[in-house]
């Protein structure tokens, strides 16, 4: 159970990311491409794993500080530091292998990730600021290797929506840490001494207005209606505008943001305005439009 724990295979559901592309399309149900990002998503999730070990490992020492990061396999001495690196290289080969029999492409967006996530680890997530921009790149490589895995174009609407997202929970990851600064007196990672309260509080708003109004400027942008042939995707803003405050809630009121990961699993009302918002797009852009249900 540490091994796998040190895995973290809770964050696999990032990865999921890279369906994204097949479901903006219209092509969910073809199987072929699913069956694509199915080994697609495996071999994310192996490379992933293997930046977070890497991750833990330089962190050891700093993790021991942490009241919830101590506990990990080798902050707290449950895994050793040989058999985390022998572990680390037989995920990066399998990873790697199986992304080039997918495809070359593909295979070369998850080796940008995966130096992306290295340089990461080995120091650039020590400059604020630096440190949430590459978290927010990662998921805009998942959703572009997605692509290049089921030949799907990506628009930019779609990777600018993304990166804004990311951004969004990465702030608010980090004003996380400054409350445990503050309860503590100690910085929980060297970013940290960037950041205080003011600063975040204000990212936070601005960067949630933003994706609001850029959600809605994409639902009715005349590219996108000629795209899936309808003009009623405005109607799905209202989900994601909840989404938001539901976060921004849990964040300036519960004070309680650590991992994004983390709410998505716990939280009804957010799992539930992720559903919605599915299910309202499906509706709009699978079903037949000229249904009285829509007029």
């Amino acid at each position: 159970m540490q091994y796998l724990k040190l895995l973290r295979p809770k964050h696999w559901a990032k990865n999921l990311f890279l369906f994204i592309p097949l479901f903006f399309a219209g092509q969910i149900f073809n199987v072929d491409k699913l069956l694509v990002l199915a080994g697609a998503f495996i071999c994310c999730c192996l490379v992933a794993s293997s930046i977070y070990i890497i991750n833990d490992y330089r962190d050891i020492e700093a993790d021991r500080a942490h009241p919830e990061k101590s506990k990990r396999p080798l902050a707290s001495g449950a895994v050793s530091k040989n058999a985390a690196l022998a572990l680390f290289v037989a995920l990066v080969a399998a990873g790697f292998t199986g992304a080039w029999f997918i495809d070359a492409k593909f295979a070369f967006i998850l080796g940008l990730y995966f130096i992306l996530n290295l340089a990461y680890s080995f120091g650039l997530k020590n400059i604020s600021i630096l440190d949430v921009f590459i978290l927010s790149a990662g998921f805009v490589l998942r959703v572009k290797a997605g692509g290049a895995a089921s030949e799907i174009g990506v628009s930019e609407w779609l990777m600018l929506m993304v990166f804004l997202l990311a951004l969004f929970m990465a702030l608010a990851k980090r004003r996380d840490d400054i409350v445990l600064k503050l309860a503590s007196g100690r910085d929980m990672r060297k970013a940290s001494e960037g950041y205080n309260m003011d600063f975040l509080n204000i990212s936070l708003a601005v960067v949630s207005a933003v994706i609001i109004v850029a959600y809605i400027m994409y639902t009715m942008a005349p590219a996108t209606m000629d795209r899936f042939k309808t003009y009623r995707l405005y109607y799905t803003s209202i989900f994601v505008i909840a989404g938001l405050m539901r976060y921004l809630q849990i964040a300036y009121v519960e004070n309680d943001t650590g991992s994004p990961t983390k709410i998505l699993y716990k939280d009804r009302f957010i799992q539930l305005t992720i559903l919605l918002w599915i299910l309202s797009f499906y509706l709009i852009i699978y079903l037949p439009t000229n249904k009285v249900f829509f007029e």
